[in-house]
């Protein structure tokens, strides 16, 4: 075999060992579509608990939570993302996530399960033409008949909407102090 056969050889067998990675997602319910996030962002899901609105933050933000003494901003999934906002039901929950060096909820429908999606079955975002950002999916996981839309969770929150999130944290903690 030459150093070329050799090269090529080499190349598939990276290929197939790629294809045979796979990432683990948690994955819930918006609307009746499946999205997912890495779970090594997860810290941990909890049902639906009083939520303090706080003043003059974006619409999507429905307020902070105590979380066994910690002061958590919570976010609604759907209205980040042009959803209708709907009563919360029994499957309503929040995922808690760790976002940049702060826990953040993310109410969601329902929580689905905990996936392994092969590399190879990770298609990059779609492109729907310069007027649509797509920055916020990560991919587009492939699994038996269905996609799931794989959410860059870390993305979910613009830079310029931290501060407001900090400082709302910070609000609420000396509110309950």
């Amino acid at each position: 075999m030459n150093s070329q056969d050799a090269g090529k050889q080499n190349y598939r067998q990276n290929s197939a060992s790629e294809s045979r990675r796979s990432r683990k997602f948690l994955t819930f319910f918006l609307a009746g579509e499946e999205y997912g996030i890495e779970i090594l962002k997860v810290h941990e899901i909890i049902g639906l608990l009083p939520i303090t609105r706080v003043p003059q933050t974006p619409d999507f933000v429905r307020g902070v939570i105590n979380l066994r003494g910690k002061v958590i901003p919570i976010i609604d999934a759907r209205v980040k993302f042009g959803m209708p906002a709907i009563e919360a039901t029994n499957e309503t929950c929040i995922i808690v996530v760790h976002i940049r060096g702060l826990d953040m909820g993310v109410v969601v429908d329902r929580v689905s399960e905990v996936i392994d999606i092969p590399e190879g079955d990770i298609a990059p975002p779609p492109s729907f033409g310069s007027g649509f950002n797509t920055e916020l999916i990560l991919g587009i996981g492939k699994t038996q008949d269905r996609v799931k839309i794989l959410l860059n969770i870390d993305l979910m929150l613009l830079a310029g909407e931290l501060p407001q999130f900090e400082e709302a944290n910070g609000v609420a903690e000396k509110l309950a102090s």
